[in-house]
């Protein structure tokens, strides 16, 4: 049941309202950081599981993405399965288990990672200043917005599969 106000278990936009300015700001970042982020789609899916696994937030985990025009990212849905397992799992590129490892790590000890050089000489290795940039700015909404709905117990009866890169 919804912290604020009287919202549907399926219904996760409807709080915003409650902060209409704040939220239309929310809602602007959140999709340019689906249309304009320039991972590749199963390295910033990854990391998003990841984040959605470390504030066990239950529409985080279940949303997928698609193209705009509804086509296929190439996302596999056994990317999200193994989410939890992606020090181990060998379907992940070194890119992807980086970035995993970047968002597990942003959302449980961020202080530990700023401070390890051996995890940037290992990113240094797989992404440019700019994928970099733009990882670290997608955590930051997952974290939040995550945190946000799981907090609020806002939506966490749904199943979403929102638009991408459009």
């Amino acid at each position: 049941m919804s912290r604020i106000g009287t919202f549907a278990d399926d219904d996760v936009a409807g709080w915003v309202l409650k902060s209409p300015e704040l939220g239309g700001a929310l809602a602007n970042f959140s999709h340019a950081v689906y249309t304009k982020n320039r991972l590749p789609p199963r390295t910033r899916e990854l990391a998003r599981a990841v984040i959605a696994s470390d504030n066990e937030c239950v529409v985080c985990a279940n949303t997928r993405f698609a193209d705009a025009d509804g086509g296929d990212l190439d996302v596999p849905e056994e990317l999200y399965e193994h989410a939890t397992q992606w020090r181990t799992w060998p379907g992940y590129s070194e890119q992807e288990r980086l970035a995993a490892e970047f968002a597990h790590r942003f959302a449980t000890e961020h202080t530990v990672l700023r401070d390890d050089e051996d995890f940037w000489r290992r990113c240094s290795e797989h992404f440019s200043d700019e994928l970099l940039a733009d990882l670290a700015l997608s955590c930051a909404l997952w974290v939040g917005m995550g945190r946000v709905l799981r907090t609020l117990d806002i939506g966490q009866a749904c199943k979403l599969t929102l638009p991408s890169r459009g």
